[in-house]
């Protein structure tokens, strides 16, 4: 039976997948690579760096292809003075065969074929030390099932758009996630829609508008400042 996810270039030169039973891909089709870098790294991981954090648990909702994780540990590789975590969800992983075609470690410099390998060949549900100083967990379940005692310190979050994936952007699940977040953690997605702002400002985030990444006009940041209103 031919899979319903396909490799697809985008405009930065890099790939992306389209999932034909949801007729949405992975990332924009204007550059993934350049989304994630814009998105997950210079408006979420760069800002706590610049506040000073040095040991930083990140989670993410949708692993997907790795690219955000392999982002993370050629950022920890380039600043040895950090500790990084990255404890990951993905309830339907990629398979083997689409993997082995992406290409990303040959656009990102300061990592191999071998560093993007391993986020996908580690176990799951183990926390693994891929680097001295950037390690994985990844869990193979929703959002729905996740529980954790650790707070995170930056979220990144990348599910599927809330007009293909609606019941992950409800506020129950928001909640949930702003349950796991630190004081001062921060939340990115390339989303921007005005309900989710609204939902993040009721569960105690301060919440900013930003430019978009290319090809889109707005994303948006929240930094968790209180507990969640009553």
């Amino acid at each position: 039976m031919t899979s319903p996810i396909r490799i697809i270039a985008t405009e930065d030169g890099s790939q992306s997948l389209y999932n034909e039973a949801l007729n949405e891909t992975y990332h924009s089709t204007h550059g993934a690579l350049t989304e994630s870098q814009y998105v997950f790294i210079k408006q979420g991981l760069d800002l706590l760096v610049e506040r000073g954090e040095t040991k930083i648990d990140i989670f993410e909702v949708g692993f997907g292809t790795g690219l955000n994780a392999l982002l993370v540990q050629e950022y920890a590789k380039r600043n040895p003075q950090l500790t990084i975590s990255f404890t990951t969800l993905e309830p339907f992983p990629l398979s083997t065969s689409l993997i082995s075609e992406l290409t990303y470690d040959q656009l990102i410099a300061g990592v191999s074929r071998e560093d993007f390998e391993a986020l996908h060949d580690c176990a799951w549900e183990e926390q693994v030390n891929l680097s001295p100083n950037f390690s994985l967990i990844k869990h193979r379940i929703p959002l729905k099932d996740f529980a954790s005692n650790l707070g995170f310190d930056l979220v990144f979050f990348d599910a599927f758009a809330p007009s293909k994936q609606p019941e992950m952007w409800e506020i129950a699940l928001l909640s949930k996630v702003s349950a796991l977040m630190n004081t001062g953690a921060v939340f990115v997605t390339y989303c921007a829609r005005g309900q989710l702002k609204r939902d993040l400002a009721d569960l105690g985030l301060r919440v900013e508008t930003l430019p978009g990444p290319p090809g889109k006009k707005e994303m948006v940041r929240g930094v968790k400042t209180a507990n969640e209103k009553p």
